[in-house]
């Protein structure tokens, strides 16, 4: 369970994960924490494929009980927790990888199973819901909780053991003016691939790893990298990568995004098909950001010596 912000803690009061199986499934205990798309906590293992949630939680900063009693649409999250995404190179096998799988081969190391379902708590009772499978994350959709106007019951059993009354909690932590539109904006997606290049001929690009301001985030390794799907994504908080131009020439670049401003720029440039192009020089100690061809401003832009050891490493 995470919040965009820590002022948006939310607690839970009662909750119940709904399983295809059957079998009892629950929420951590407590509340919120983390950052948007990650709490940065662990909890007890559950058993079966999760269908839905019933949850009711308080939401102090709003003073405001809500409810969110959904059901995800099952075949779509069926075959979501079938699958194994690559985030790894396969060092032991000599497959080709492919960016998910639905067969893992024993002690495959390159694939990683569905291992966690992140429920995300926005202003105004939007709950945002993703499937993790090691560094990748994957969003399932965006849920609409409702108030619980009839709330004494609940109000009793949360601040029984509170050290704080309600009217404490309304007077210290309440934002009245909380709105979900930032993280909703996250979600917005363009049809874009990353395509990272340039002109030293004994460039090797090996990982590329994309985190996106709504949360999800992808992992493409080599061979992956060099030719990565087209497909809508969200707008990108940071590109992580990865290269080589020779023995004892490794390399990390990494670009940082402004939302508002990459946003604005697709929005002028979109073309049904875009590339976020990095190019980066010859001497290996910079890189450009363009899109479409056109240049991209970025938040910050650093390259780093690195002692990563791939695959096809330069020997």
């Amino acid at each position: 369970m995470c919040h965009p912000e820590d002022k948006y803690l939310i607690e839970v009061v009662n909750d119940k994960v709904k399983t295809l199986e059957g079998v009892s499934a629950s929420f951590p205990y407590g509340g919120s924490s983390g950052e948007w798309g990650d709490s940065h906590a662990s909890w007890t293992e559950q058993n079966g494929t999760p269908i839905g949630a019933d949850v009711t939680y308080y939401a102090g900063y709003e003073d405001t009980f809500y409810r969110l009693n959904v059901d995800f649409p099952v075949d779509t999250i069926v075959d979501l927790s079938k699958r194994f995404y690559c985030n790894n190179e396969d060092l032991e096998y000599g497959d080709i990888l492919k960016e998910y799988v639905y067969e893992r081969k024993p002690n495959q190391r390159a694939y990683t199973e569905f291992r966690d379902l992140v429920f995300g708590f926005a202003p105004k009772g939007v709950v945002v819901v993703w499937l993790r499978y090691g560094a990748t994350q994957k969003e399932l959709g965006r849920y609409q909780a409702e108030v619980v106007k009839d709330n004494a019951a609940l109000e009793k059993k949360l601040f029984a053991s509170w050290s704080m009354n309600r009217e404490e909690v309304r007077e210290n932590y309440l934002a009245p003016y909380s709105s979900p539109e930032k993280w909703d904006n996250y979600r917005k997606k363009y049809v874009w691939h990353p395509v990272i290049t340039s002109d030293n001929s004994k460039f090797k690009l090996f990982d590329v790893m994309t985190g996106f301001f709504n949360a999800e985030s992808e992992i493409a390794v080599r061979p992956i990298s060099l030719n990565p799907a087209k497909r809508e994504r969200a707008i990108p908080s940071a590109i992580t990568f990865f290269w080589e131009t020779g023995k004892g020439e490794k390399y990390e670049g990494r670009a940082f995004f402004n939302w508002e401003k990459t946003n604005e720029k697709f929005k002028n440039e979109d073309n049904g098909d875009n590339e976020i192009q990095i190019k980066v020089n010859n001497g290996n100690r910079d890189f450009e950001v363009l899109l479409n061809g056109k240049s991209l401003e970025t938040v910050n832009k650093r390259v780093y010596l690195s002692n990563q050891e791939f695959k096809d490493s330069y020997k």
